[in-house]
């Protein structure tokens, strides 16, 4: 497991300490946030695509430094860039 940062470290601490309280939702709406995350989650299309050797050993290393898959990595960042979470100067 990768070292925490300071804020991850600041936060763990924060809920270790009991300063957070859980959000009380109706069942309605807790089965919409349930829903929305389903949706979001979904994988349900496959692609293929060709990357130079350099550019997925990047990825791969990076991956690997996020502790996750690189694949996961890959469509992590594609999303974030179509809902205009991830802007490219």
């Amino acid at each position: 497991m990768r070292k925490l940062d300071k804020e991850e470290a600041a936060l763990k601490n924060s809920v270790e300490r009991g300063e957070w309280r859980s959000a009380h939702s109706t069942g309605k709406e807790l089965q919409r946030y349930i829903q929305s995350a389903r949706m979001t989650l979904r994988k349900n299309s496959r692609i293929n695509i060709r990357l130079s050797e350099n550019d997925l050993q990047a990825i791969q290393t990076k991956a690997i430094q996020e502790g996750l898959p690189y694949q996961t990595l890959i469509a992590s960042v594609l999303h974030k860039y179509v809902t205009g979470r991830l802007k490219i100067a």
